[in-house]
């Protein structure tokens, strides 16, 4: 549970110039003291707690920033997502064309591109530059996994008088974020750093949704309905499908909930039983001498259990490595009905890098942007170590610190899983 603490946003200092914004309307603006609350949904026995209400965003009046002698900069760090060079497209234009930024900038491969000593130099982000980069997968800065000296990269925005920093990216990103936070407050420097968050496992914590979440759905669905059609088609046919998830099962709970023709989603939130009576292997037996095929989706979490006494290990950013469990299940799969004499055709996919490289569909277009623009709105007010979230209908800016080290993961109690229980009917292990 938060705590009021844990929703006061870092202000710069006083906003001493008009904002160059023209609203359509009067009140356009959003004052600093609307609140959105944290609290959705309160009963007798949790009544409403009005003292934990995220800061609205939006555009200020007054900003913070002289925008004729401000510079920009934006950095995308971590695995790809559908949506990143909307979000550079986005922010890049909100901040010339609307705000009058002169300068702005892309740091190239992630956080390396803030240490001269390993990275890129960076390039200048401007209106031709950008024009048509939201057709396209990945990220045109590049990206990168694990931590850069703070120290180094705060020398960097320095020399280049980067008075804004917008870190788009995960859990291990917005860590780095912080660490830019704290070293620049520690030398008492005035820059505003930002973040958005960038996953399409959509596990960071007090998001509703991240960019990229959509368009992964679309995308494994088609998958699912191929890896169907190949089991439907084979005598006792099998498809076994790898999606992306480390901590958490959103992708293969809501995959298998559009496609509505998965028999098993085993996700990282709920530890399933492998052999004996009520074990996975012994219920998709009794599926396939059933129906003769079967559709089994898999979040690349999901299983860690069965790999008891393997060394735990960890990327570049921190993040731990799992055991590859698409690869344990097909062999164990093929071991079970061997051994039972029972011929199956196991096909085994894993879209994973596909999904996450290719360019976003139109509602994470619609979500990447209003990010972006959101959190140059957080920036040129002299908002810092803030995230800009999608919580519920609105967006709000949350402390960076606030959701570090946390995870969101599927409620098993939630409409998306009970729905996936009633519509695979899989053992609710």
């Amino acid at each position: 549970m938060l705590k009021p603490e844990d929703v006061v946003i870092t202000s710069l200092g006083p906003c001493r110039f008009d904002s160059p914004l023209r609203p359509a309307r009067e009140g356009g603006f959003v004052s600093d003291s609307a609140r959105i609350l944290q609290q959705a949904e309160v009963s007798d026995e949790e009544p409403l707690d009005p003292s934990v209400a995220f800061e609205k965003a939006g555009p200020r009046k007054r900003i913070f920033f002289q925008p004729s002698r401000t510079t920009a900069a934006i950095v995308t760090c971590g695995g790809l997502c559908p949506g990143l060079n909307n979000v550079i497209r986005s922010a890049t234009l909100e901040l010339i064309f609307n705000y009058g930024v002169k300068r702005v900038l892309g740091i190239r491969y992630g956080f390396r591109g803030l240490n001269p000593q390993v990275g890129d130099p960076p390039i200048e982000l401007t209106p031709e530059y950008v024009e048509r980069i939201h057709y396209l997968g990945g990220t045109v800065l590049g990206s990168s996994r694990g931590p850069q000296s703070p120290e180094l990269m705060v020398d960097f925005l320095e020399r280049e008088q980067i008075d804004m920093l917008f870190c788009v990216g995960g859990d291990g990103t917005q860590r780095g974020a912080q660490a830019i936070f704290r070293e620049v407050r520690r030398r008492g420097l005035t820059k505003a750093v930002v973040g958005i968050p960038k996953t399409i496992d959509n596990d960071i914590a007090h998001v509703t949704t991240t960019f990229g979440y959509a368009t992964a759905l679309s995308k494994a669905e088609e998958v699912l309905r191929g890896a169907h059609t190949e089991a439907r088609q084979a005598v006792n046919g099998i498809g076994l499908v790898r999606l992306m998830g480390r901590d958490a099962g959103f992708i293969a709970a809501g995959a298998a909930l559009v496609s509505q023709e998965a028999n098993f989603v085993l996700i990282p939130e709920v530890p399933f039983p492998l052999d004996g009576e009520d074990g996975l292997l012994a219920a998709l037996e009794r599926r396939i001498l059933r129906r003769a095929h079967a559709l089994i989706v898999v979040a690349e979490g999901a299983g860690q259990h069965l790999f008891a006494g393997v060394t735990p290990r960890t990327d570049a950013s921190g993040n731990a490595i799992h055991e590859d469990i698409g690869l344990f299940l097909r062999e164990r799969i093929q071991d079970h009905f061997a051994r039972r004499n029972i011929p199956i055709s196991l096909k085994y996919l894993d879209p994973s890098y596909l999904i996450r490289s290719i360019p976003a569909t139109a509602w994470d277009m619609v979500l990447s942007d209003q990010m972006a623009r959101h959190a140059v709105h957080a920036a040129m007010c002299g908002k810092s170590d803030v995230l800009i979230a999608s919580w519920y209908s609105h967006f709000v800016h949350i402390p960076i610190r606030t959701i570090i080290g946390q995870r969101k993961s599927v409620d098993l109690d939630d409409m998306l899983w009970t729905g996936v229980l009633a519509t695979t009917g899989q053992p609710r292990w």
